[in-house]
């Protein structure tokens, strides 16, 4: 392992998409500010301090446990961007940005488990 999470693909992608997500959801109706809108943005923000906090544990043990919640959580954004999508909120632009980035950070995770 690196000297600091912040040397991890994953968590540097999932920062960069916890970004994406927050500036596709800018673009939201108002009457989404506590809706679908405040939970993309949780579910985001969990993915990138999940890796960071499994990252910091002392075993590989919890370290797989936090990538999972991380999982979980990412796996969250993406169903929340499908019925943002199916809703038709915000820059489709925007929303293919987060979903790309999402995507990848689904990915690396999965590798990471894998090599633990």
């Amino acid at each position: 392992m690196g000297d600091s999470y912040k040397d991890l693909i994953a968590w540097q992608r999932s920062i960069q998409m916890t970004v994406a997500v927050y500036k596709y959801t800018a673009g939201f109706p108002k009457e989404e500010t506590y809706g679908l809108s405040s939970q993309l943005r949780r579910a985001a923000v969990s993915v990138a301090s999940n890796i960071a906090e499994g990252y910091a544990r002392s075993s590989t043990g919890e370290y797989k446990q936090f990538l999972g919640m991380a999982r979980g959580s990412n796996s969250e954004v993406q169903t929340q961007l499908i019925i943002a999508r199916e809703l038709g909120f915000g820059s489709s632009q925007l929303l293919d940005t987060a979903e790309g980035l999402s995507n990848e950070v689904g990915r690396l995770m999965a590798g990471i488990l894998r090599n633990l």
